[in-house]
């Protein structure tokens, strides 16, 4: 295989990962450090440096999209990202030191039950006033569009919230997986909010934590532009569309392909680990 064949294969599966990364609020990273180390033997560091540029690229097309629709709550994404940033450092610091395959074994047994949670009902519109001190005095309460105008919610469980963020920031620095689907559950299942608003404030914040983590990677040499640049080029325009598709999908689609991608994600890092690819 040339460059050539191996960039035009590496920028398909990246346009897929940016269009699923968007439609989820996931970040492109579920799909491009498999794919990378997989399918093409790239070692996990680089495979984790350019997916780490993938997630900023899928949170930079997807977030303008969804800031001009009303969707991203802005204030609570900023807020939140105080949390994942601070772990993102941490987790890039330490992954020299922490055994990424126990960890992924971890991680595929609590992307299963996220995947198990996410199908969970719940309603989606519910204008109760919020109960949570930190949420009313930060203002982090807001509306999204729904087909009927919009719609009002309520932000619930700040603190919880902001812990499973500073968690979701170390696994990120640690596999350059973007860690979305925590954000994600954060924000749907603990936060309660609308699962549209947590998938395009998820998108919105990955893009921060991803860069607080490749700047530890590109100072240890770990982001290969001739890697990235690919994946990059890939990644952006995907999730472009992925923005456009979600804004006129039903909801319960959203949360099975959510919950798809979580078990796929979990069964591959069990793979991966099992055969010693982490």
């Amino acid at each position: 295989m040339n460059i050539l064949e191996f960039s035009l294969l590496v920028w398909i599966g990246s346009f897929s990962a940016g269009f699923l990364g968007a439609l989820t609020g996931l970040g492109g990273g579920v799909v491009i450090v498999p794919l990378l180390t997989s399918m093409f033997g790239v070692d996990i560091r680089y495979a984790v440096g350019a997916s780490l540029v993938s997630v900023i690229a899928t949170s930079s097309g997807a977030a303008c999209t969804y800031i001009k629709k009303g969707y991203t709550n802005l204030r609570l994404g900023m807020f939140l990202e105080v949390a994942t940033t601070i772990g993102a450092i941490v987790g890039a610091l330490i992954a020299s030191f922490i055994s990424i395959k126990a960890l992924t074994i971890v991680l595929a047994i609590v992307l299963i039950y996220s995947a198990y949670l996410s199908q969970q009902p719940r309603p989606e519109n519910i204008e109760t006033e919020s109960t949570d001190f930190l949420a009313n005095y930060l203002k982090l309460n807001g509306t999204y569009p729904t087909p009927d105008g919009l719609m009002s919610y309520q932000v619930q469980s700040v603190p919880a919230g902001f812990s499973v963020m500073l968690v979701a920031g170390v696994l990120s620095g640690l596999l350059g997986i973007g860690s979305g689907g925590f954000k994600v559950l954060a924000m749907d299942q603990a936060m309660r909010l609308p699962f549209k608003v947590s998938t395009t404030t998820s998108n919105f914040m990955i893009g921060v934590t991803a860069a607080a983590s490749a700047g530890v990677y590109l100072a240890r040499g770990y982001i290969d532009p001739g890697l990235s640049m690919p994946v990059m080029l890939g990644v952006l325009p995907g999730a472009f569309l992925g923005a456009k598709v979600l804004v006129g999908a039903k909801t319960q689609i959203l949360r099975i392909i959510f919950s798809l991608v979580l078990v796929v994600m979990a069964l591959k890092m069990v793979y991966n680990s099992l055969l010693g690819g982490l």
